[in-house]
Parts: structure tokens; sequence; C-alpha cells
């Protein structure tokens, strides 16, 4: 009898040290999920393989809507995600009170006009339709694209302008924005549509065939795209870990493999 009470309490003493063991063991091997556009998981699949064998469990969660990623962030139904450039991150947080933040930059990629009528931007003609994304930063960054090309000008005291901050079109094009998903099928009916590059990846619309590109200097900064956390994760380090094994050499060469120029890496 006294043997047992003895390993009774031996029992009791242990307790606390498995649960705080248990508690451990379940927090280390949290999976962490990404969230994701469609058109990534060919870069991220081989990530999460890779990271999997570290002890970094992954689970992609996809997107089709650029407003359901950072939703899902804010409501803590995703951990990260990789889908906006930081100009977009901004507007989001300013929009929605939300305190999002970049933790590591993955590509730029251009936005493109693109169009299966004509072959060049001079053979845009009078009255034509021009499709942009809807939602309101690529909306704005669509308009300064078609500013470069020559077709409008617009307001640029207009941090965000809309097709009602156009201030010249000579052509009175109809600039039509829609959900930026629907763009490239936009392409059958309008001369030409702003196109961005997951969406041009989805539709396999290759980067030559783009008649304007929007350049890459200075003013593309604020369009880097980045992987975002909430900002209290922000030094999270198996969130440091997981944009550490994106930002690599064979990241890069899987970015040059499928996407074929539409982006290029921007660490």
């Amino acid at each position: 009898m006294k043997q047992f009470k003895r390993f009774a309490w031996l029992f009791l003493l242990l307790i606390p040290l498995l649960i705080v063991a248990g508690c451990g063991k379940s927090s280390s091997n949290k999976t962490i999920k990404v969230g994701i556009m469609g058109s990534d998981e060919k870069i991220w699949k081989p990530i999460k393989t890779k990271l999997a064998k570290e002890g970094v469990n992954i689970k992609l969660v996809t997107f089709t809507d650029y407003n359901q990623p950072n939703a899902a962030l804010t409501n803590h139904e995703i951990d990260i995600n990789s889908f906006q450039h930081t100009f977009f991150m901004q507007a989001w947080n300013k929009a929605h009170k939300t305190n999002i933040v970049s933790i590591g930059k993955t590509v730029r990629a251009p936005l493109r006009l693109y169009s299966k009528k004509v072959k060049n931007v001079s053979a845009i003609k009078k009255g034509d339709q021009i499709t942009i994304p809807n939602d309101s930063t690529n909306e704005g960054r669509a308009l300064h694209l078609l500013q470069s090309a020559g077709l409008i000008k617009v307001d640029n005291k207009v941090e965000l302008p809309t097709p009602k901050n156009i201030t010249e079109n000579k052509l009175k094009l109809k600039i039509t924005p829609v959900d930026a998903a629907q763009t490239p099928r936009s392409l059958s009916d309008a001369a030409g549509a702003v196109v961005n590059n997951e969406f041009a990846a989805e539709a396999k619309l290759p980067n030559n065939e783009c008649i304007f590109k929007e350049k890459l200097n200075k003013a593309s900064i604020p369009y880097i795209n980045i992987i975002a956390a909430n900002k209290s994760d922000k030094n999270n380090k198996t969130y440091q870990k997981i944009v550490k094994a994106y930002q690599s050499e064979s990241t890069k060469k899987l970015i040059k493999k499928y996407y074929h120029g539409l982006s290029v890496p921007a660490w």
C-alpha cells in the first residue's frame, strides 16, 4: 500500500510536467496557414515541402479575390499571406483600420496592358473600351499605366485616382473597372485590358505579347509584393523562417521557370 501511495504521489507530481511538455509540443508543431492566390501554388508548394523537412508545417490557403486574404489574416483564419504589394497593404490598413505589416519582399510584378485586337498602343481607336482592375490601389495604378502609355491624363494630385479623375481623354476611351480576376476574360470584348501578374499567369497571357508594360523604377517601389502578417506577429521566428525559405535561389529559379518575366524577384 505504501509503495502504491508513493507511485501515486510521483504520478501527481509528473502531471504538470506532462502538461507543459504536451503544450510545448503542440506549439512547436503548429501548422502555419499561408494565404496565397491560386496562381502562386507552384511557387509555394516546393517551399512547403522544403520546410516540412525542417519541422515547419505549412498549409496553403488559396484565394481568388484580392479582398479575401487580408480579411482572413485579420480574423486569424490564416497566419500570414503573400499576394499584395506594399501600397495595397497600406490602403487596406487605412480603409479597414487594421495593423497588417510586411515581413519580407517577394517579387515585382509590373502591370501590363494586353490586347487581342491591336498589336500596339497607337492602334487603339476612338471610343475603344479599356478594362482595368476595380480594387482601389490597382485601379489607380492602372490609370497611371494608361497615362504612361499616352492614352489619357489623370489628376496627379490624387493619390488613388479613379476614372472620375481623368483630366484628358482625347480618344474618348471607355475606361471600365471590373473585378481584377475578370480582366483577362474581358479581352474578348474590350480593345485592351490592364491585367495583374497572377491573373495574366492564370490566363497564360505571355509577357512578350503585352502592348505596354509598367516600368520598374523608383516609382514602382511601393508596388513590390510582400509576405504580410499581423503587426503583433512581426517578429515571429517561424514566419521569418518562411520568409527566408522564400527568398532563396531555388525560388528565383521557380519564378523564372513559371512566370517568364511576368514577375521578377525583389529581394
